[in-house]
């Protein structure tokens, strides 16, 4: 009979090994390939997630910083001449506020003094002393940091900033609040690029007040969060999980989502993607290695007597190459079979699949490269950052505790740059403040650290000095000597100069902090006796930068 025949047999045994090789890809390898895949999408959604909250986070700070500086620096007759508070806020655009931004000054009320933007009736007319962000920025007992606030019944898709206002007694005289736009997450500047694919998108998320107050696409701005239970790992976020994870979105698709803390707030930024989209490579593998199972059926069932010997081979050594990557003792590269057939077109839809992964792999090391830089460097000039400073900073003061060597901290500021940007335009100026920081790492030794801070200030570490007042000095008058050489940018000829404030620790108890704050003092008396010279923190600079 047909059925005991040699001939049905291998068919049998044939199409037994095909059944065995299709379960085997489709319960094992497609859903390890899955998991993988899923896992490599929700590493890399979190460090994108992780950086646009980092840039956020940056950028409430800076605004922070801002309005901190501004109460401090506010002249005490601006409370009650409207004329002074004006001329002093045209004056603080050069410290970094923006057109659209609004400065109130508030008495120990809560109404409203002055301005400098035109107000609402109702706005301008309300008390402010029951609210929250007044009430944080009135305690003596606070630390002088900005309070932040964000009232959307108030002022709408912004947020107030405030800080106290103090005489020279440090008594609390008024109050000063900067109304600023919320963030955009329309696009990050310098961002890595875009891994979240066409389906996904970025959400700024306020847990206090369960809105979104910030998103990549404008018509969620402003829309409330999910109620309590409708999306568990929302109900996670707010209360303090931090990941990635699986959700369920508003239209009932299951999504992958990275949450990120933004920094000094309790915001956080969530990454979000479709998992089917995520999971495309793995369908498209599976439809591969469907449509490779049923050809090479066809071909085993009308040429089983020729090729039954060549075609057994590769099925076996194929699958135990699969297996050996899925138990993980066999790394993942290319698979070697052949090209023309049923068999060789399933390798190359693995294969492919391989390919994707390494290079996905290699595009998430690149982007974690990339975010470690940014996380410690200036990225217009490629010089050290702030953290990066503060951390060089810490080193020499560990070694000066051992014994090590005495070094300086010079705070160098351009003389009258905002003329250039508002002459010439930000290119311009941004080429002016990349060639000055070529310059400072020409003239700086290889164990010295040039940093650059923001705008035209740069700190740089000279280490490990031996006559530390006199060596400091020299290298400081050299610096000036190169600034004030004439170079061309845009066939714009420039000649600049530098004031430079210098401070030398020899002490291993000071901080980070308090040395760049004596240098910073010293710069800025540097400016006031005349610029383009250095000047040497001491008690006389203290008293002069408090009599200021």
């Amino acid at each position: 009979m047909v059925f005991q025949t040699l001939k049905f047999r291998l068919i049998l045994i044939g199409c037994i090994a095909l059944a065995a090789s299709a379960v085997l890809r489709f319960a094992i390898i497609l859903p390890y390939t899955q998991q993988q895949i899923q896992d490599l999408v929700s590493t890399q959604q979190l460090a994108f997630a992780s950086y646009v909250a980092r840039d956020v986070g940056q950028r409430l700070d800076m605004r922070r910083q801002l309005v901190e500086h501004l109460a401090q620096t506010m002249p005490p007759d601006a409370l009650l001449k409207p004329d002074r508070f004006a001329d002093w806020v045209s004056n603080s655009h050069n410290a970094g506020l923006r057109a659209a931004d609004n400065l109130l000054l508030l008495d120990l009320g809560g109404d409203i003094k002055q301005h400098s933007m035109p107000l609402s009736p109702t706005f301008g007319s309300r008390s402010f002393a029951k609210d929250a962000w007044f009430q944080q920025a009135m305690n003596p007992e606070r630390p002088a940091r900005g309070t932040l606030e964000y009232e959307p019944a108030l002022v709408g898709s912004n947020m107030i900033i405030a800080s106290p206002v103090r005489d020279a007694s440090r008594h609390v005289v008024a109050i000063l609040a900067g109304v600023f736009s919320l963030p955009s997450l329309g696009s990050q500047q310098n961002a890595p690029k875009n891994p979240i694919g066409k389906t996904g998108g970025l959400l700024l998320v306020s847990p206090g007040i369960h809105q979104y107050i910030g998103s990549s696409d404008p018509a969620m701005v402003l829309r409330p969060t999910p109620a309590p239970g409708a999306n568990p790992l929302h109900d996670r976020a707010v209360a303090g999980y931090r990941g990635a994870g699986v959700a369920i979105n508003a239209k009932g698709e299951e999504e992958l989502e990275a949450i990120a803390s933004v920094p000094g707030s309790d915001w956080f930024v969530v990454a979000h993607m479709l998992t089917a989209e995520a999971l495309q490579p793995v369908h498209s593998l599976k439809n591969a290695a469907l449509q490779g199972s049923v050809l090479g059926a066809i071909l085993l069932l009308t040429a089983i007597f020729f090729i039954v010997s060549r075609l057994l081979y590769p099925v076996t050594s194929t699958t135990k190459a699969m297996r050996e990557i899925a138990d993980g003792k066999r790394e993942l590269l290319p698979l070697a079979g052949p090209q023309k057939d049923e068999i060789g077109s399933f390798i190359q839809g693995f294969n492919y699949m391989v390919t994707r992964l390494r290079e996905k792999e290699s595009e998430l090391r690149a982007s974690e490269t990339r975010l470690s830089f940014l996380a410690h460097h200036d990225p217009l000039t490629g010089l050290c950052n702030r953290a990066m400073l503060e951390q060089r900073i810490q080193k020499a003061l560990g070694e000066l505790e051992r014994g090590g060597k005495p070094f300086a901290l010079f705070f160098c500021d351009l003389d009258g740059f905002k003329h250039i940007n508002d002459i010439h335009g930000h290119e311009v100026g941004d080429g002016v403040l990349t060639r000055l920081a070529a310059l400072f790492r020409e003239e700086s030794r290889p164990a010295d650290t040039v940093a650059r801070l923001g705008g035209d200030e740069f700190v740089i570490l000279l280490a490990n000095i031996e006559n530390a007042r006199e060596d400091a000095a020299c290298a400081a008058m050299r610096l000036l000597e190169v600034v004030q050489e004439p170079f061309t940018i845009n066939s714009h000829t420039f000649t600049l100069s530098a004031s430079i404030g210098i401070t030398v620790s020899r002490n291993p108890s000071d901080s980070s902090s308090k040395l760049l704050s004596q240098a910073d003092i010293a710069m800025y008396h540097a400016k006031r006796t005349g610029k383009n010279r250095i000047h040497f923190f001491d008690d006389a600079a203290v008293e002069a930068a408090l009599e200021a």
